[in-house]
């Protein structure tokens, strides 16, 4: 049976399965041109029924996620969700009542779902759908947190497991702690909203003037550029205590919010920062450590925004035990869709295991989409036999190319489809990456790709069993690497890469050239996308991105293109 599953919050999207396999699955942002589009994922919908040459009627089932009083009532008005998107986004002022709309949504997130609210969000969603064609449809909805954890645990392939999800809120909630045994998923722990690590960290990234629910990555790496600060001197350390499997915040969202803004008066934003960062690597992973212990797992997965901290991640996978760490590449609420899709499959069908090996489950496109979009901006192009080859030569030479091959990625990042490319060893491609092609904040490292059979070699995995195919985990750099690696690795001698094999097809490839020419097999790779704007989606969208960059070079399929009008 074909399942749809459908998110439409913040990074809405959708997703479509059959059997224990995702055929298909995008985020609207891709097609809004919108970054961590919110509301009713329409043309997400469309998308994935296109790339299966499939009808409203195909599907047999479609499921959602999170009935909580406030995304109900976003729902019922969505110009409140597409003001808070704007505001949110800095596209608009706060205007009046800003406090007290703040005051609102800690308060009203809060709450969690009822009978009432689950009736009111099924019947608006049904209606959305009836407008894109869907008429018998077999519904269902599932927690927020449940889809979060059906996501982590499914597609980790574990037999047994602990099963982690942290972020904001939903549902009320802002975690859930699972087992994952003989197939069945059971609940042993659920954390309340007014605990919430995500809730914190966004207050900090607010509060530093940047971007809430897109900017926590900055904050990261601002943290790297502390003078470190002892824990016992750290005052957002007793923010949080953990107590077993029970997290307490010592204040609600708004006190919380409050301390912090006092304490970032008396520090400087990258000391507040990196108190910040310490509160989330101290307390989450002893949450994590104590639950090992208590279930008797050695396996662990994960999903949720929290578990976009590669620091985290890295340090959960060095504890003691751990045989292996999944992080559910699509970890925030941008990869609820599937996991609503899985949920409904495992109630529907029991399936607990999915043929998971990678997340290119987005639009392909064909030569001749490709031609037609490069004919329209008489961009110089030639078809190459080896595109791999060609694309390696000009790296190694100094060379910055943009790269779009195949079905995209799903999830927020570029894997070898969506990519700009680069030699991982030079500060000044790294400050040209930044300031004039990227357009983004200095401090913040790019990523590599490296090839698995160069992995151990290059880096230090301090006693993880793991090897992380989706850059959502930490790894540190042997020393005398960091030379070599200065476009890729944080000041703290980490960095947050892509292990690549023969699975990984041109890519792959391209890696394998450029070992031949340089001696290793690692790239730069960062997104392909100007800041602030989504990862591209067509070949209109990379040439439009390559124009506006001024960038020189870009290989799109079989096709190296020169832009004469680079800079």
């Amino acid at each position: 049976m074909y399942i749809l599953g459908i998110w439409d919050g913040h990074d809405a999207g959708a997703a479509i399965l059959k059997d224990n396999k995702v055929l298909t699955a995008i985020n609207e942002e891709r097609l809004s041109r919108r970054k961590l589009e919110a509301g009713f994922p329409a043309l997400s919908i469309k998308a994935c029924l296109n790339a299966l040459n499939l009808e409203p009627r195909d599907i047999d089932c479609i499921s959602s996620c999170t009935t909580d009083f406030s995304k109900t009532l976003t729902r019922a008005f969505p110009s409140l969700k597409e003001q808070y998107y704007l505001i949110r986004r800095r596209k608009i002022e706060q205007g009046a009542f800003q406090g007290l709309k703040k005051r609102a949504k800690y308060v009203l997130t809060e709450i969690g779902p009822s009978a009432l609210s689950t009736r009111i969000s099924r019947h608006l969603l049904t209606k959305e759908l009836k407008r894109l064609g869907f008429k018998k449809i077999d519904f269902h909805q599932y927690g927020h947190h449940d889809c979060h954890a059906a996501a982590a645990a499914f597609c980790s392939r574990h037999d047994k497991s602990l099963v982690v999800t942290l972020d904001g809120i939903g549902d009320g909630l802002s975690g859930n702690i699972s087992v994952l045994d003989n197939d069945r998923l059971s609940l042993i722990k659920q954390i309340n909203g007014r605990d919430s690590f995500g809730i914190f960290f966004e207050h900090v990234t607010n509060l530093l003037n940047m971007r809430e629910l897109e900017d926590e990555g900055k904050v990261m790496a601002l943290a790297d550029y502390a003078y470190p600060i002892d824990d016992d001197k750290n005052p957002m350390l007793e923010f949080f205590q953990i107590d077993g499997l029970n997290v307490s915040a010592k204040y609600g969202s708004l006190q919380m919010f409050n301390k912090l803004k006092k304490i970032l008066w008396q520090y400087p934003s990258e000391q507040f920062a990196y108190m910040a960062e310490r509160v989330l690597e101290v307390h989450v992973v002893q949450l994590i450590k104590n639950a090992l212990t208590i279930t008797a797992c050695d396996k662990v997965a994960l999903a949720g925004g929290v578990f976009s901290n590669i620091v985290v991640n890295m340090l959960i996978s060095e504890l003691s035990g751990v045989s292996n760490c999944f992080i559910y590449p699509h970890m925030g609420d941008g990869g609820l869709a599937a996991g609503a899709a899985m949920c409904a499959n495992y109630e529907l069908n029991s399936v607990s295991k999915y043929d998971f090996n990678d997340v290119f489950w987005g639009t392909g496109f064909k030569d001749t989409d490709i031609t037609d979009a490069l004919k329209t901006k008489n961009l110089k192009f030639e078809k190459k036999t080896d595109i791999a080859k060609e694309t390696a030569k000009l790296i190694s030479e100094g060379h910055i190319v943009f790269w779009f091959q195949g079905a995209m990625e799903y999830g927020p990042r570029a894997l070898g489809r969506r990519s700009i490319l680069a030699l991982p060893n030079s500060e000044e491609i790294k400050n040209r990456l930044n300031l004039r092609l990227k357009m983004r904040v200095w401090y913040q490292p790019f990523c590599p790709s490296i090839l698995k059979e160069d992995f151990d070699a290059i880096i230090d995995r301090n006693g993880s069993n793991t090897y992380n195919k989706f850059m959502a985990m930490g790894y540190r750099v042997k020393p005398e690497f960091i030379p070599e690696m200065k476009g890729i690795v944080s000041l703290r001698g980490v960095c947050r890469p892509q292990v690549v094999d023969e699975s990984d097809g041109v890519f792959y490839n391209l890696l394998s050239e450029l070992k031949k020419i340089t001696g290793r097999g690692v790239l730069l790779n960062t997104s392909f996308n100007i800041h602030g704007q989504p990862l591209v989606f067509s070949p209109e969208d990379a040439v439009k991105t390559l124009i506006t960059a001024k960038n020189r070079y870009m290989a799109i399929g079989d096709y190296l293109v020169e832009n004469e009008n680079y800079a």
